[in-house]
């Protein structure tokens, strides 16, 4: 006789708005079960009955077999009574309890919907917004969880009978679509010009009209406006960067499919693969040789960043327009993307010349993803549409729920709790009220849509940071400052699943160090709850302070002052360039007067880039060292040499700066009364203990040994020489990168005989360089290090508040311990 059971069914993971209750239906239907599904707080519920071998298989199923977009963290199942019921069913949504639901990232069109699309006899055909259960919005859309159709932007729009009919259909792909529609109920499509109103005609071969005609387009998307042009007419993208005052960072491409793609970059495997995902993020890719596209969309650069359409309106406008476009972000640069309606249209004004939108509402802003192909696997830039607001898994759970708000540029905040980083969406540089706005109501939509109340707060020392500023006005909460490069050291382990210890290697533009000055080229001997800075580039001065990061060419004139003890030599040309400024920058720098010193690697390749004349002035964050990077001749073997010394005793080495806090405070601030503020607690909150919980240890294992120091002036020095003597800025820039390649294994090198570590951690924003990246692991590798990179996160800022949050958990897990 069979036996009969019954098993009370929990599935947690990204299981709501990816088509898991119908496909629980289906598979327990075809397997003969009885019971029921349904969505909660928690994510989705079940009870199957039936023979014990059906129960199993089904089991078995639900994470071998799951719908495309479903990610499957956890199955569990406890045997219940049999009721002997009959039939299978989707019951209503329970509302209640705390939420751990997760919702979806927002998914490009699938195959199914684009064949409904394309055929004439079909309903939906040519619809701006077809969507099923495997596709279409969800993040961008979603006001609450559980996801049901009354909690997203399609609440407005009532069902037609044809609609519904599908909707309860369990054989149907729409069974449960909560963003179902069609052209009789759906949103409806319109072009307007640039005073808001209606332009008469087809909408979409209108807009493709205005583009062929060398007009600016708005079209909203899924997570807010972009900005259209032909790509190939070079007036048009000239006009779209002076109203955009975007004067030459590059613009991303729209094409229609991979092989459009492969017209216009060397598109591999990996590339191909990223290209065609349904997170369609743009991709980053080796631009050819003649390429079809205007030289104002990416001026001077080998690579063009290419995405395919990931909503049925981006297809249906190419298949109008029938050649890639510029697709830009909809705003003036520096401002947060426009994606309310109304703000478009005031915003975009001066712009657009036309406005291609629709009424489904946009809930949260999401910028397009960006990536790119590295060594066979996907390397993120910019995590946002198609990945937001997926958690990621940590490797240890947190005492308390934690905030961390991130840096100021490329800021992201993260929001944690149990064994789960919530990192939100690309918000942008905190440099204006509009993206502070951006950040602190995405904020706000990220606690109520995981209801995640924190109790820590992580914040950067930087003092003048707005998401400093903000965390320190923060009530009742304990506060965790993080110091800038140990977050990104932090933001790799975790992106890795580890806790270290390791050697550390954080290279960037700009971070507030424990000492005062501005680090950005550091060696850190750390794990999740502390650092010991091991080594750094030799500090130099930055003349002018912010007026440096916008001028390379001041600081050439400082490294070159240094290279030179004070004598550089005549003839180059960096210098005749600047000749009314040079004496007086010089000045500036050998006197200190508004020039902080700096560690910073970003600086680095700037004093170099101005050298070589890649740019005296930029014009967005990180241009010269980009620039600097293509330049490079990748068959050239030669590599400068840095001097590397042992330097004075530093006093951040082993206190203040792993502290976080400066003074006396230990290394988490509390707001109120807590169990976390421990006056002179050192990072494993033992008082005046080293990075990895050694009393005084320095960072050679020495006590009172100071962190090595890399000669940076020295390959400032040798580039010069190698410039004077005739040799190509191509070489050089070669070379320069290999050297610095080659220091950065010396240090490691020489850490791994003192410290024993044998894992290197790479990140921060110069670790986007994939020239230095690839020289750098290849040569590490070969060393005998074991090497972590980037993979979740990116290696840039917008990864540091996963750090953060990693650091404040570690640390509140010490705490209690």
């Amino acid at each position: 006789m069979t036996s009969i059971v019954r098993a009370s069914v929990r599935v947690e993971g990204v299981v709501q708005g990816v088509g898991f209750r119908p496909f629980v239906y289906s598979l327990a239907t075809r397997l003969g079960l009885a019971g029921w599904v349904g969505n909660d707080v928690d994510g989705v519920f079940a009870e199957v009955e039936g023979p014990a071998s059906g129960v199993k298989e089904f089991l078995g199923l639900l994470e071998a077999q799951p719908p495309p977009l479903a990610r499957v963290d956890r199955v569990t199942a406890a045997a219940i009574a049999p009721s002997g019921a009959r039939g299978f069913s989707i019951v209503a949504s329970d509302h209640t309890g705390h939420r751990r639901a997760l919702v979806s990232a927002d998914s490009a069109t699938c195959d199914e919907c684009l064949a409904e699309l394309a055929d004439p006899a079909d309903r939906r055909y040519a619809y701006p917004f077809i969507n099923c259960t495997n596709c279409g919005p969800r993040f961008t859309i979603v006001t609450g969880v559980p996801y049901d159709r009354p909690l997203t932007t399609m609440a407005r729009f009532a069902m037609c009978a044809a609609c519904e009919a599908e909707y309860h259909d369990p054989a149907d792909r729409r069974f449960h679509a909560q963003p179902v529609c069609c052209p009789a109920c759906g949103p409806r499509l319109r072009l307007l010009d640039a005073r808001g109103a209606e332009v008469v005609g087809y909408p979409l071969a209108e807009a493709a009209r205005m583009l062929a005609g060398g007009q600016v387009l708005a079209v909203k998307g899924l997570g807010g406006y972009h900005l259209a042009v032909d790509a190939s007419g070079q007036a048009a993208a000239s006009a779209l960067r002076a109203r955009k005052h975007r004067e030459d960072k590059p613009f991303a491409l729209m094409v229609a499919d991979v092989a459009a793609a492969r017209e216009l970059c060397e598109v591999d495997e990996t590339g191909e693969s990223l290209l065609a995902s349904p997170r369609r993020p743009v991709v980053l890719l080796p631009r050819r040789a003649g390429a079809a596209v205007a030289d104002a969309v990416a001026p001077g650069n080998r690579q063009l960043g290419i995405m395919l359409p990931y909503t049925p309106l981006h297809h249906l406008l190419l298949g109008e327009v029938g050649r890639p476009i510029v697709l830009t972000s909809g705003n003036v640069s520096d401002e947060p993307i426009a994606y309310i309606d109304a703000d478009a249209l005031a915003r975009l004004a001066g712009i657009a010349d036309a406005f291609l939108t629709h009424d489904r509402a946009i809930h949260i802003r999401t910028d397009d993803s960006v990536v790119r192909p590295l060594r066979g696997r996907e390397t993120l830039l910019r995590r946002s549409r198609g990945y937001a607001p997926e958690p990621l898994r940590l490797a240890a759970r947190l005492p308390r729920p934690v905030l961390a708000c991130g840096a100021e540029l490329k800021n992201t905040f993260c929001l944690a709790a149990e064994d789960r980083a919530f990192v939100s969406q690309h918000i942008g540089d905190l440099e204006n009220f509009e993206t502070l706005r951006s950040f602190t109501e995405g904020i706000d939509h990220f606690r109520r849509l995981f209801d995640i109340e924190p109790e820590v707060v992580a914040y950067d020392l930087h003092p003048d940071y707005l998401s400093t500023k903000y965390a320190l006005d923060l009530g009742g909460v304990d506060l965790v400052g993080v110091q800038h490069h140990h977050a990104h050291i932090a933001s790799c382990l975790a992106d890795n699943g580890e806790e270290g210890p390791v050697i550390g290697v954080a290279f960037d533009g700009t971070g507030f160090g424990g000492d005062g000055t501005i680090w950005g080229g550091e060696f850190l001997l750390a794990d999740l709850t502390g650092f010991e800075r091991a080594g750094h580039l030799e500090p130099v001065p930055m003349p002018g302070a912010a007026a440096a990061i916008r001028q390379p060419w001041r600081m050439a004139a400082a490294y070159l002052d240094a290279a030179y003890g004070g004598e550089p030599p005549v003839g180059l040309a960096v210098a005749k360039h600047n000749a009314a400024r040079w004496q007086d920058v010089v000045l500036m720098s050998r006197r200190g007067i508004n020039a902080p010193l700096t560690s910073s690697a970003g600086r680095l390749f700037d004093a170099v880039a101005a050298l070589l004349g890649v740019r005296d002035a930029i014009n967005y964050e990180g241009q010269a060292a980009i620039e600097l990077e293509q330049w490079a001749d990748p068959a050239e073997r030669g590599a400068y040499r840095a001097a590397i010394e042992p330097g004075p005793a530093d006093p951040a080495g082993a206190g203040d700066a792993v502290a976080g806090g400066g003074g006396a405070a230990g290394p988490l601030r509390v707001s109120g009364a807590g169990p976390l503020g421990v006056s002179g607690a050192g990072p494993l909150g033992v008082p005046g203990a080293g990075a990895l919980g050694v009393p005084g240890a320095g960072a050679l294992g020495m006590r009172g040994a100071g962190p090595l120091r890399v000669r940076g002036a020295d390959l400032v020095r040798a580039a010069a020489e190698d410039l004077l003597a005739g040799a190509r800025p191509a070489v050089i820039a070669a070379r320069f990168h290999r050297g610095v390649a080659a220091a950065i294994v010396e240090v490691c090198t020489a850490l791994r005989e003192t410290s024993g570590l044998g894992t290197v951690a790479l990140s921060g924003g110069v670790f986007q360089n994939v020239l230095l990246l690839g020289h750098v692991v290849d040569r590490l590798e070969e060393s005998g290090f074991r090497v972590l990179t980037h993979a979740r996160v990116p290696p840039n800022d917008g990864g540091i508040s996963l750090g953060q949050a990693s650091v404040a958990g570690a640390r509140d897990r010490l705490a209690g311990s």
